[in-house]
């Protein structure tokens, strides 16, 4: 949405997002009295926050912001009103061309009122709808947070502008315990965390967005595919491989390019003429292998799934770690079915997906049903009849599953509504892991058909699915759900043997770690020149599960001394009776570290 349609919208706050809103001017009032000459973009009130893009003088460091909040703070208590009035255009750009603020200017020059919103605070003046608290005084406890940049109108061909992140609460209770979620966070950034525990890498000479998957990051994903692959082979998938290129003409009749692209790559021009282009989807090449032949009612249904890859052209400024990269791998699959078999389809999905989640330990997630907007033509394929149908067969099977859903307008795909199953990060945010959708568009732009019993051609219905998202993203999550402590069943080095001895023990931990490799456990030896005492720290701090130390007595009795990354020490234990315990957890998908113990 643009500057000028946000500034045109109705807008809806709620009592405290006004007050965030509040907040933003306030802030804005400060940085003016404390660089004159700045000049302002615009300062919305956002989830959990604000913030206001500005050009400065100079550049802004995290030691300014205790001098804006101060003034902040100093605004806040002389509890100036908010008020509001309403300006003829050429007014209002006369004082804006007067005080130097050419973003104001552009963003009055593109609206189509002849007369603009002005609040105004003390001395601080804004162009702005609104809405507001009454008085400055109204502003809960807050707190600014970081300096980002942001470029104008979110084009990388226009200014970059510094953009202040803030927050405000109705208590200062409230405000600490959202500083609180946020360090930690912090403590469990995923690019933190990837990085300190050698699972990927962005290198600047590979590209933004393209990551590195090192060996034990690669070792997690691997785990994840044989995982998921093996769950859809159990449920009757046929995995397949397409590539990832294809002509333009694919997209166009699929409708992705009509919608996306703006974040599709520019199509190669090759000599015979053809456009070929980086796919941004793998639908459109599961549908080519279903119309490889004539199909039969019964054949169907058809399950066809591929961890694919596909490119998005995201801006530079979006990428972040792996929840964000310009190349990803989708567990995808699309299933195509009878429309009589269709809500039967889309049920098994669910229940593949709560399976999922219950052995991811993931136990607060929620169901969100999205739908068109029925206003926005552009956005969604034109057909009302088909969205009332598979809209109300969405809300059917879902009633009939059981499970409570919340519905959310304009969050559908263009072709056909969905089901987003959302699960709560670290921040507790809803992220959208899982996905379902319904698709009556595409087989009909295919052309798809089946022979039905009565010998006439019919047309399949298509379910888009998706369960564990992309590596990439889903990596980025388990990390930051996990802080990097991967149950033992992922954990891409279960255990790290210590010899107390380099020399004395050394032959011994390496027998140990061939016990426990050909056991199928994955396993290291620490012959670095170091204390004991530090190798042990250290294979705690890299998230390992077991440290086994070993010395003469381990070695006399084909033992292990075992300590947990929980700092427990478990002291000896038979090397068989280690192997069958962990093996165990591994084959339970255990999320404890060892058995319960009892008197």
């Amino acid at each position: 949405m643009s500057v000028e349609e946000q500034l045109n919208q109705s807008v809806v706050y709620t009592p405290l997002q006004r007050m965030r809103h509040s907040a933003a001017h306030v802030m804005a009032e400060a940085v003016q009295d404390l660089f004159p000459g700045a000049q302002f973009a615009i300062g919305p009130a956002i989830e959990d926050g604000f913030y206001y893009d500005m050009a400065l003088p100079r550049a802004l460091t995290p030691e300014d912001l205790p001098a804006i909040e101060e003034r902040m703070r100093a605004s806040v208590a002389a509890d100036h009103p908010f008020t509001q009035s309403r300006w003829p255009r050429e007014r209002a750009l006369d004082y804006f061309r007067a005080h130097d603020q050419p973003y104001k200017i552009e963003i009055i020059e593109n609206l189509p009122d002849a007369e603009v919103g002005i609040y105004q605070q003390g001395p601080f003046l804004d162009l702005c709808r609104g809405p507001h608290v009454e008085r400055t005084g109204q502003i809960g406890p807050f707190k600014l947070l970081r300096v980002a940049g942001a470029y104008w109108r979110g084009d990388e061909k226009r200014p970059m502008l510094q953009r202040i992140y803030g927050t405000a609460w109705p208590s200062q209770e409230e405000l600490e315990a959202y500083l609180e979620r946020l360090e930690e966070a912090r403590r469990r950034d995923h690019r933190k965390l990837g990085r300190d525990l050698e699972l990927f890498a962005i290198s600047d000479e590979v590209g933004a967005g393209l990551p590195l998957w090192l060996p034990k990051g690669a070792t997690v994903r691997r785990l994840l595919e044989e995982y998921i692959l093996d769950l859809e082979r159990q449920q009757g998938y046929q995995h397949v491989y397409t590539p990832n290129l294809a002509k333009l003409d694919l997209y166009k009749t699929s409708g992705h390019w009509e919608h996306y692209h703006d974040t599709m790559y520019p199509p190669m021009e090759m000599e015979s003429g053809e456009q070929l282009i980086l796919r941004p989807m793998n639908c459109p090449h599961h549908i080519q292998i279903y119309k490889l032949k004539m199909r039969s009612y019964r054949d169907l249904p058809i399950r066809i799934a591929e961890l694919g890859t596909m490119y998005r052209l995201e801006r530079s400024g979006e990428l972040a770690g792996l929840s964000r990269v310009r190349a990803m791998t989708l567990n995808d699959a699309h299933i195509f079915c009878t429309p009589e078999q269709m809500l039967g389809e889309f049920k098994k999905v669910v229940r593949f997906i709560e399976r999922v989640y219950q052995d991811m330990g993931f136990e607060h997630y929620s169901y969100r049903l999205s739908l068109r907007d029925p206003n926005d033509k552009d956005k969604f394929v034109d057909n009302d009849a088909m969205w009332l149908r598979s809209e109300a067969a969405l809300r059917q099977t879902l009633n009939e599953l059981g499970v409570e859903y919340f519905e959310a307008l304009g969050e559908a795909a263009f072709y056909g509504p969905k089901l987003d199953v959302q699960v709560a990060n670290v921040l507790g945010k809803d992220e959208s892991i899982s996905t379902v959708q319904l698709d009556f568009t595409l087989p009909e732009r295919f052309n798809l058909e089946y022979i039905g019993e009565d010998g006439q051609p019919h047309r399949p219905a298509m379910i888009h699915r998706g369960i564990i998202s992309t590596l990439e993203r889903f990596m980025a999550f388990l990390i930051e759900n996990y802080a990097g402590n991967f149950p033992v069943w992922l954990a891409p080095v279960q255990a790290v043997i210590i010899p107390i001895s380099d020399e004395k023990h050394a032959d011994y931990a390496e027998r140990v770690r061939e016990r426990l490799r050909e056991a199928g456990l994955r396993a290291e030896v620490d012959m670095r020149k170091e204390r004991m005492n530090a190798k042990v720290r250290d294979a705690q701090l890299q998230k390992v599960p077991y440290m086994l130390v070993v010395g003469d007595k381990e070695a006399a009795n084909d033992a292990v001394a075992v300590r947990l990354r929980s700092n427990e020490n478990l002291g000896a234990v038979p090397l068989d009776d280690f192997i069958a315990i962990a093996n165990a957890l591994v084959a339970e998908r255990s999320k404890v570290l060892w058995p319960e113990r009892t008197a």
